[in-house]
Order: structure tokens, then C-alpha cells, then sequence
């Protein structure tokens, strides 16, 4: 009987970062690798990676990283895990090298080149484990989930899966397959859940493709798409559409453009017609009805971008009238904000938008009746609901509990949670170290809470910067205090409260440099706090206030 622990270091109660470890004897299996883009309260952070300390402190022990799918939530964070674990990355070819162009482009690691190519028919054989893996259908090709066969049973993770009966062939799930794994015995079933409390099924993406359509023939000015830029199937469709309705299509961003350019050379994207792209030159010659603009952003993610052509601040295209936004991605519940923000920008530029969620439910994830159909295939003893909120994680959880698997056999885990299955349990044995890692330029984990304090305190407060010379040998001041605001106060009509804060300053100076106990520290530390009580007082607001206090050097003439 083989020892078995399962960890979440990533990819539960929160959507995106997915990162899972399958403990088998000695051996760790590494399921996925992926990130999170952040959200606004982080202020500066470019993205957020799961905490790597477990993984580090055991990577000798580690037999490999398995990708399910090519998306950032899913490989993103590869290039800062292989800064520190040179461990061997196995995926389909799709996947393999959209992970070479996240780690080349990082440069967070130079020279890794320990990339193994996977299908569906690979078995992959390790002393205790036996890796095999299964077709699943997603918003891009060359997804699978992912099987490690021990004496005990399969551990399957299906990574992101929907299923679609008329799905286009390299997007189709091998149902024969599934059912095939199932009849081998599942010991435990890891299920993405992110769509696990959906009311709504998703509509087939044939029928997409031809609303899609519709709406394009129906335009009567440009149309500008904003599309994530990994969505393979919807960039597909968008090309098709584009060539049907008589339009050319302009990429913007570098980063759109490599990774259409990696999904043609691999045949995993096709176009219609040779002249279907134009250039920034060549756009300004069109008629506006002859005009598709496909949008992803700078970081794959296509609302901040729509912003900036609504507000007339982007690069390359920005709205006017006539224009029709076309939103072709399905927001989660964090982005409906920004959405409805967005959209009304749109309209102040008079153009028009539309939602691809407004007419059908077009999500990459499964929604119940594809959830319950997937542990009927599978037959699982153990679930494990993983890769979304916890009310998601909960609702799947209900969800295998409707299907006769009783709640014992059911655990929501949290992240670090150690999951050990032994003799027909599933016990809760332990935590390792398990959260966000931020990543600003870069630094990688070198911000934290007090430094994203300060960042939100400036935001919202801004800065109060005291400057003052003094002479200690003197005993007095020499020039200063110098006061200069940014975001809190406008000085030119503030005289009165700069006047009163340079006096209290000059105070505490002066009271400071009396003093037979003179200590930097405590003067800063009293300047701060006599500021901060005065500027409450008068504005009820706290920015961060900076004593800048120099002393000045005498040079005694020879």
C-alpha cells in the first residue's frame, strides 16, 4: 500500500494560481504551475504566484510538473518555479510551448530546456506512479486532465474542463477514454469547480460562432473584439467571422501576436485567407466596415485596454462613433464592476457594446450537469472540489454528494492543506507553507502587507514630505522646515495649515536639539506623530507623512 498525501498550494478558495502536489511514497507529482492576474486593491503588483517553500525544500524529491492546459492560471508561474527547481515539465504540444514563451519572456531563468511533450495515449512510468492522461475540452486545444495510476487507485485532476458534444476536433473530450480510466478504479477525483454554482448550461460553441457571426454582419462600423489572449477557440471563431463578413483583422500587442504566431505554427489555429491581417499603416486605408480590431492587453487581459480606447489614451486604435465593442469573454463575478465601468466609458466615446454573456453562457469551465457527468464516468471513492471560490468549491461539493459519496469521503481543502488517504480514509494530517506571492517588476516576494499598506495609504491620502536642516554643534535649525504635498493637500491654497504644521515642526526641532538625550529616531518618530495628530484634526485624513531631517557638517579651516 502506497503512502498518498494531495496538497493545494494554490487554486482553491480564489480563482486562477492553480497548483496542486500528489505526494506517492517519495516521489512528488506537480499538477500545473499557474498565476493570477491582481486585483485593484493590490496596488503595483504585477501578478500574483503561489508560495514555492515546500516545493523548494523538497525538489529533490520532486519527479516532475504536469501541465493540463496552455492558460497563465495554469503555466504562468513556471519561470519563477524553475528559478529555484529544475524539475522536468511534461504537457501536450500546444501547452509546452506557450510554457517556453511565459519562461522566455520572464527571464526569470536562463538555459531550462527539460521539456517533454505528452498525448493523450502517453504513459509515463515512475516507480510508484504511473502518469497517463485523458482529452478534455476547454477554450483552447491540447488540454487534458491528468492521471497518476498507483497500487491504490488513480489520482485524477481534470484541470479546466467543460463538456461539449459538438465540440471542433482538438477540442473534444475522449469520453471512451474517461470511462475506461473510470472502470480501472479512481481512488480520488481533484474537479474544477469554478462554474460548480452556475444555474445556466453553456451553450454549444458552434452556436457561438454563429452569433458571433451575426453580429459582425451586422455592424455597420468597425468592431473592436477584446478577447483573452490564450482563448484559442474564440480567436478561431473571431477570424472566421471576420473572413465571412467580408473584414480584416488587426492584432494589437506583441503579445497577441506571439502567441497566434506559436498556435498557426503548430496548426492549433487556422486562417481563412492570406490577407486576412493587416498593418497599423495599411488600417488607416480601410472603410470602417471592413475593420475587425481583436484586443487582448498587455497582460492577456482585454477590460483595462477597452478603457484606455474609450478615454482616447491607447496606443494604436482608440474609439469614435460608430464603433460596436464586442466583450467576448464571460467576466467572472470580481470583474462585473469593472465591466459595467468599462462599458459605460464605452458609451460616453458614443460607441456601442456587446456582450457575448448577454445572449448565451459561454464559459471554458463545467457547469453541474458536465460536473455530475464527469464523477458518473469516473466513479470516484474520494472527491476533492479544487480551482475556485469557496462557495464554488462548497456547491461541487453538494454536488458529489447528490451522486452517493458520502460526506466523510468529501474534503474542501484550504491552501496548504495536507490530504492523506490510507486505508480507505481521507484524513486532514497537516498544513505546509501555502499563499500569495506578489510579484512587482522585478521583485519577487519582496512586498508585503506593510509596503501595500503604504501604497494604499498614498493612494488615498498621498504624501507629506518635511524637510529641515539642523546643526547639533549649533544647536539650532539652519534652514527649513520645507513642506511639499502630493495628493493630499494643494498648497497654493492651503497657507494656513503649512504655516501651523512648520511651526509645530520647528517645536519639536528645537525642543529635540535642547535636549541632553538627543536620539534621530525619537525626533522623526515625534515629528511624525505631532503632524499626524494636527493634519487629522484639520482635514480628518492621515497621508504619509516623511521627515526628511539632515544635518549639515563643519569643517574646521587648517
Amino acid at each position: 500500500m502506497s503512502s498518498i498525501k494531495i496538497m493545494a498550494l494554490g487554486g482553491v478558495r480564489e480563482n486562477g494560481k492553480s497548483l496542486y502536489a500528489v505526494e506517492v511514497d517519495e516521489d512528488i507529482f506537480v499538477l500545473d504551475c499557474g498565476l493570477v492576474y491582481p486585483e485593484d486593491e493590490l496596488l503595483g503588483i504585477d501578478v500574483v504566484i503561489p508560495d514555492f517553500t515546500y516545493l523548494e525544500d523538497n525538489k529533490d524529491r520532486i519527479a516532475g510538473v504536469f501541465l493540463t492546459h496552455g492558460h497563465a492560471d495554469a503555466v504562468g508561474a513556471l519561470p519563477y518555479f524553475l528559478k529555484n527547481i529544475q524539475a522536468p515539465v511534461f504537457g501536450t504540444e500546444l501547452t509546452i510551448a506557450l510554457a517556453k514563451y511565459y519562461v522566455e519572456s520572464s527571464k526569470q531563468v536562463k538555459g531550462f530546456d527539460d521539456y517533454h511533450i505528452v498525448t493523450e495515449n502517453t504513459e509515463i512510468d515512475f516507480e510508484s506512479v504511473t502518469v497517463k492522461f485523458f482529452k478534455t475540452t476547454h477554450t483552447i486545444p491540447d488540454s487534458v486532465a491528468i492521471v497518476l495510476k498507483t497500487a491504490d487507485g488513480s489520482i485524477v485532476y481534470t484541470g479546466d474542463f467543460k463538456f461539449d458534444q459538438s465540440a471542433a476536433v482538438g477540442y473534444q473530450s475522449n469520453f471512451g477514454r474517461i470511462t475506461d480510466i473510470g472502470e480501472e478504479y479512481v481512488l480520488a477525483l481533484l474537479s474544477d469547480s469554478s462554474d460548480a454554482e452556475s444555474y445556466e448550461e453553456n451553450v454549444s460553441d458552434r452556436k457561438i460562432e454563429a452569433s458571433i457571426l451575426d453580429t459582425f454582419r451586422n455592424a455597420t462600423g468597425r468592431i473592436i473584439v477584446a478577447c483573452v489572449a490564450s482563448n484559442i477557440l474564440r480567436i478561431q471563431q473571431v477570424f472566421n467571422a471576420a473572413h465571412e463578413s467580408g473584414r480584416k483583422i488587426f492584432l494589437t500587442g506583441a503579445e497577441l501576436e506571439e502567441i497566434v504566431n506559436i498556435a498557426l505554427k503548430l496548426n492549433k489555429l487556422t486562417v481563412p485567407s492570406e490577407d486576412l491581417f493587416v498593418t497599423a499603416r495599411e488600417l488607416k486605408r480601410l472603410a470602417d466596415d471592413k475593420i475587425v480590431v481583436l484586443e487582448t492587453g498587455n497582460v492577456g487581459e482585454p477590460i483595462k485596454a477597452l478603457q484606455k480606447m474609450a478615454q482616447g489614451r491607447h496606443r494604436q486604435v482608440n474609439l469614435h462613433q460608430g464603433d460596436l465593442v464586442y466583450i467576448a469573454t464571460t467576466p467572472s463575478t470580481a470583474m462585473e464592476t469593472a465591466i459595467a465601468r468599462t462599458k459605460d466609458m464605452i458609451y460616453r466615446a458614443e460607441a456601442e457594446v456587446v456582450e457575448m454573456a448577454d445572449n448565451a453562457k459561454a464559459s471554458g469551465h463545467a457547469t453541474p450537469n458536465d460536473l455530475k457527468l464527469m464523477m458518473n464516468l469516473l466513479q470516484p471513492t474520494f472527491f476533492i472540489p479544487v480551482q475556485g471560490e469557496y462557495r464554488s468549491l462548497l456547491a461541487h461539493a453538494e454536488l458529489a454528494h447528490e451522486l452517493g459519496i458520502p460526506y466523510s469521503n468529501i474534503f474542501i481543502p484550504g491552501k496548504g492543506d495536507v490530504i492523506e488517504l490510507s486505508k480507505g480514509r481521507m484524513t486532514a494530517t497537516g498544513q505546509v507553507p501555502a499563499g500569495n506571492v506578489l510579484v512587482d517588476g522585478i521583485g519577487v516576494g519582496d512586498i508585503g502587507n506593510i509596503v501595500l499598506k503604504d501604497r494604499k495609504i498614498l493612494s488615498e491620502d498621498g504624501i507629506f514630505v518635511v524637510v529641515v536642516t539642523i546643526s547639533r554643534r549649533l544647536g539650532k535649525i539652519l534652514s527649513g522646515p520645507q513642506i511639499v504635498s502630493r495628493g493630499f493637500v494643494y498648497m497654493k491654497t492651503s497657507e494656513e495649515l503649512l504655516q501651523e504644521s512648520q511651526k509645530i515642526v520647528t517645536d519639536i526641532v528645537e525642543e529635540n536639539l535642547a535636549s541632553d538625550n538627543f536620539e534621530w529616531p525619537r525626533l522623526k518618530q515625534e515629528v511624525r506623530d505631532g503632524l499626524s495628530r494636527y493634519l487629522f484634526e484639520q482635514t480628518k485624513r492621515r497621508p504619509v507623512i516623511l521627515p526628511i531631517i539632515m544635518e549639515a557638517s563643519h569643517y574646521k579651516k587648517d
